[in-house]
Protein backbone atom coordinates (compact mmCIF):
# COMPACT_ATOMS: atom_id res chain seq x y z
CA UNK A 1 0.00 0.00 0.00
CA UNK A 2 1.43 3.43 -0.69
CA UNK A 3 1.12 6.36 1.36
CA UNK A 4 1.25 9.97 0.22
CA UNK A 5 1.06 11.82 3.52
CA UNK A 6 3.29 11.08 6.80
CA UNK A 7 -0.44 10.99 8.66
CA UNK A 8 0.41 13.75 10.73
CA UNK A 9 -3.29 15.01 10.24
CA UNK A 10 -5.24 15.93 12.85
CA UNK A 11 -8.70 15.97 10.99
CA UNK A 12 -10.26 14.17 8.44
CA UNK A 13 -12.73 15.31 6.13
CA UNK A 14 -15.59 12.91 5.48
CA UNK A 15 -17.91 13.51 2.80
CA UNK A 16 -21.90 13.56 3.43
CA UNK A 17 -21.99 10.33 0.83
CA UNK A 18 -19.52 8.23 2.29
CA UNK A 19 -20.96 9.27 5.75
CA UNK A 20 -24.14 8.53 4.31
CA UNK A 21 -23.15 5.10 3.26
CA UNK A 22 -21.06 4.42 6.35
CA UNK A 23 -24.40 4.60 8.61
CA UNK A 24 -26.63 2.62 5.70
CA UNK A 25 -24.00 -0.05 6.00
CA UNK A 26 -23.89 -0.32 9.80
CA UNK A 27 -27.44 -0.13 10.07
CA UNK A 28 -27.82 -3.06 7.44
CA UNK A 29 -25.63 -5.06 10.04
CA UNK A 30 -27.13 -4.08 13.07
CA UNK A 31 -30.45 -5.49 11.76
CA UNK A 32 -32.07 -8.91 12.71
CA UNK A 33 -28.81 -10.48 14.57
CA UNK A 34 -26.85 -7.48 15.37
CA UNK A 35 -22.88 -7.88 13.40
CA UNK A 36 -20.41 -5.07 12.91
CA UNK A 37 -19.70 -4.40 8.97
CA UNK A 38 -16.46 -3.37 8.12
CA UNK A 39 -14.15 -1.84 4.90
CA UNK A 40 -11.82 0.35 3.33
CA UNK A 41 -12.12 4.18 3.00
CA UNK A 42 -10.75 5.73 -0.10
CA UNK A 43 -10.06 9.29 -0.73
CA UNK A 44 -6.65 10.92 -0.55
CA UNK A 45 -4.13 10.65 2.43
CA UNK A 46 -3.21 14.59 1.36
CA UNK A 47 -3.15 17.04 4.21
CA UNK A 48 -6.16 17.09 5.39
CA UNK A 49 -7.03 13.29 4.75
CA UNK A 50 -10.09 12.76 2.82
CA UNK A 51 -12.56 10.37 2.66
CA UNK A 52 -14.76 10.50 -0.85
CA UNK A 53 -16.07 6.86 -0.79
CA UNK A 54 -16.24 3.58 1.37
CA UNK A 55 -15.45 -0.08 -0.02
CA UNK A 56 -17.36 -2.43 2.11
CA UNK A 57 -15.61 -5.80 2.58
CA UNK A 58 -16.86 -9.29 4.03
CA UNK A 59 -16.49 -8.98 8.13
CA UNK A 60 -15.05 -12.96 8.94
CA UNK A 61 -14.60 -12.20 12.04
CA UNK A 62 -15.76 -15.73 14.58
CA UNK A 63 -17.77 -13.89 16.40
CA UNK A 64 -19.09 -10.93 13.82
CA UNK A 65 -21.46 -9.60 16.66
CA UNK A 66 -18.57 -8.23 18.75
CA UNK A 67 -15.67 -8.11 16.67
CA UNK A 68 -14.59 -7.75 12.87
CA UNK A 69 -11.83 -9.12 10.40
CA UNK A 70 -11.81 -7.68 7.39
CA UNK A 71 -11.52 -10.88 4.71
CA UNK A 72 -7.91 -10.96 3.91
CA UNK A 73 -8.28 -11.39 0.06
CA UNK A 74 -11.11 -9.35 -0.55
CA UNK A 75 -8.81 -6.55 1.47
CA UNK A 76 -5.94 -6.96 -0.67
CA UNK A 77 -8.11 -6.95 -3.85
CA UNK A 78 -9.79 -3.49 -2.65
CA UNK A 79 -6.59 -1.72 -2.09
CA UNK A 80 -5.57 -2.82 -5.70
CA UNK A 81 -8.68 -1.57 -7.55
CA UNK A 82 -8.24 1.41 -5.18
CA UNK A 83 -4.59 2.05 -5.84
CA UNK A 84 -5.19 1.27 -9.89
CA UNK A 85 -8.06 3.60 -9.71
CA UNK A 86 -5.78 6.20 -8.64
CA UNK A 87 -7.05 6.82 -5.55
CA UNK A 88 -5.14 6.10 -1.69
CA UNK A 89 -6.36 4.03 0.71
CA UNK A 90 -7.16 6.09 3.94
CA UNK A 91 -7.68 3.44 6.45
CA UNK A 92 -10.33 1.55 7.48
CA UNK A 93 -14.00 1.30 9.25
CA UNK A 94 -16.33 -0.48 11.15
CA UNK A 95 -18.99 -0.81 13.33
CA UNK A 96 -20.84 -1.28 17.09
CA UNK A 97 -24.19 -1.75 16.09
CA UNK A 98 -24.71 -2.21 19.91
CA UNK A 99 -22.04 0.34 20.86
CA UNK A 100 -20.17 3.50 21.35
CA UNK A 101 -18.29 4.73 18.20
CA UNK A 102 -14.86 4.60 19.77
CA UNK A 103 -12.37 1.58 19.57
CA UNK A 104 -12.68 -1.13 21.88
CA UNK A 105 -10.04 -3.54 23.60
CA UNK A 106 -10.45 -6.01 20.54
CA UNK A 107 -10.11 -3.08 18.49
CA UNK A 108 -6.63 -2.09 19.36
CA UNK A 109 -5.26 -5.68 19.90
CA UNK A 110 -5.90 -6.29 16.40
CA UNK A 111 -4.61 -3.07 15.09
CA UNK A 112 -1.68 -3.55 12.04
CA UNK A 113 -1.90 -0.56 9.48
CA UNK A 114 0.18 1.86 11.32
CA UNK A 115 -0.20 5.87 10.29
CA UNK A 116 -3.70 4.79 9.28
CA UNK A 117 -7.39 6.24 9.78
CA UNK A 118 -9.41 3.61 11.77
CA UNK A 119 -12.77 4.96 11.56
CA UNK A 120 -15.88 3.37 13.98
CA UNK A 121 -19.73 3.92 13.58
CA UNK A 122 -21.69 3.81 16.86
CA UNK A 123 -25.09 2.76 17.20
CA UNK A 124 -25.38 2.48 20.52
CA UNK A 125 -28.03 4.18 23.06
CA UNK A 126 -27.11 7.38 21.43
CA UNK A 127 -28.10 9.06 18.22
CA UNK A 128 -25.57 7.15 15.65
CA UNK A 129 -22.17 8.71 15.34
CA UNK A 130 -18.83 8.36 13.72
CA UNK A 131 -15.88 9.41 14.81
CA UNK A 132 -12.16 8.66 14.00
CA UNK A 133 -8.52 7.46 15.02
CA UNK A 134 -4.88 7.31 13.17
CA UNK A 135 -3.27 4.24 14.60
CA UNK A 136 -0.32 4.82 15.82
CA UNK A 137 1.60 1.75 16.53
CA UNK A 138 1.02 1.49 19.61
CA UNK A 139 -2.46 3.00 20.34
CA UNK A 140 -5.45 5.68 18.75
CA UNK A 141 -4.77 9.21 18.52
CA UNK A 142 -8.50 11.20 17.86
CA UNK A 143 -9.07 12.57 14.92
CA UNK A 144 -12.09 15.56 14.72
CA UNK A 145 -14.37 14.46 11.60
CA UNK A 146 -15.80 17.38 9.56
CA UNK A 147 -18.16 16.29 6.63
CA UNK A 148 -17.78 18.05 4.04
CA UNK A 149 -21.00 18.51 1.55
Amino acid sequence: MTSSSSGSAERLLLDSEARAELLDHAREGAAGTPAEVCGVLVGSRDDPERVTEIRRVANVAGDPRRAYELDPAETMATIEAVEDDGDDVVGFYHSHPEGTARPSAVDRDRATWTGYVYLVVGLGPAQPEVRAWRWTGEAFDPLSVAVDD
